[in-house]
């Protein structure tokens, strides 16, 4: 009996690869939106891989590494398994360069979305009736959104333990363990006992060639542990794992000027940076508040009260 995937009432048997368009819904205008996704099947056996990238139309990094697995055919001639590519979950989002779609919501707020709901609803529905349902594994690739550059790291869920083990795996300078967010496509894979992993690294818009060169040998090693591929690079960092992580937010509103940036080891008390009266009457230091590495830092140069400056990871295991 051969064994095939379904996607929108689409087959895929062993030793095919095909390029489904999925239709979403249409624009006021009446342009279509499509997701696109790739599938790529062995003649042998073995675990579905789901990469996917641009759930936040901004984030060009995700869509970057995504886009490059696949001219890099890597997910061609597989040893065993199959791999499921999403290069652009949000197209809307990312022609108008806005992390969320038309109608201002964001698709990693709505799973499990509603095919008669919002553009945002229909999206998530769509990845929660015909892709969830498919894969075993799989890696979420994001970017740091407003402004903010997140270090090169792997995020997954507390206490999903294959999902711990793929962290490992995947060995990115920084793994971070915490509670999905609600609504999120990774806390819907979870209630489906399917582990995510999320992968942040750079800004939006902007490209960041440390976390894409990360990013795709993470993958290759995820997949040589999945008996997918024979070969993958090992990492080039020392991997950290954080139980903790805090944020850092600005005591008032100026010009923000960071001394220190993500991926740097500071210690309590060090000046991180400074906020500045724009009519040159007040200068506030930004000092850290405890021992740790910068996961993520603000790049903007203007900020108010509140806002979010430094995130440090602290309480840290050496990854195995």
């Amino acid at each position: 009996m051969i064994n095939s995937i379904e996607i929108d009432g689409h087959k895929i048997v062993p030793g095919q690869h095909s390029v489904l368009e999925l239709d979403i819904a249409k624009l006021p205008s009446g342009t279509p939106i499509h997701l696109f996704v790739h599938v790529f099947r062995s003649v042998q056996p073995g675990p579905i891989l789901l990469v996917s990238g641009g759930v936040h139309g901004d984030e060009v990094n995700g869509v970057e590494i995504v886009r490059r697995a696949l001219e890099q055919d890597l997910f061609k001639d597989l040893k065993a398994g199959s791999v499921i590519a999403m290069p652009l979950v949000n197209v809307y989002g990312f022609i108008n360069f806005s992390r969320d779609l038309a109608d201002g919501k964001d698709v990693n707020r709505s799973f499990p979305g509603s095919a008669m709901g919002s553009l945002a609803s229909r999206v998530a529905y769509a990845l929660t009736s015909e892709v969830i349902p498919v894969f075993d594994y799989g890696i979420d690739y994001h970017t740091g959104g407003a402004s903010r550059h997140n270090y090169p790291q792997i995020r997954y869920s507390e206490g999903d333990e294959k999902a711990a083990e793929l962290a490992q795996v995947f060995a990115a300078p920084y793994t971070i363990a915490n509670n999905p967010i609600s609504k999120s496509f990774r806390k819907e894979a979870f209630k489906n006992g399917k582990p995510i992993l999320v992968f942040e690294g750079g800004e939006s818009l902007r490209y960041d060639g440390h976390s894409i060169e990360v990013g795709i040998a993470g993958l290759r090693r995820v997949m040589q542990h999945l008996g997918m591929i024979d070969d993958a690079p090992p990492p080039k960092e020392q991997a950290r794992t954080f139980h903790d992580t805090h944020w850092i937010r600005s005591p008032r509103s100026g010009l923000f000027l960071w001394h220190h940036c993500s991926g740097e080891y500071v210690t309590e008390g060090t000046p991180l940076g400074e906020i500045n009266d724009p009519q040159a009457q007040e200068k506030v230091p930004i000092l850290a508040d405890s021992n740790g590495y910068i996961v993520g830092h603000n790049n903007a140069p203007v900020v108010s009260q509140g806002d979010a400056l430094f995130h440090i990871g602290v309480k840290e295991t050496d990854a195995l």
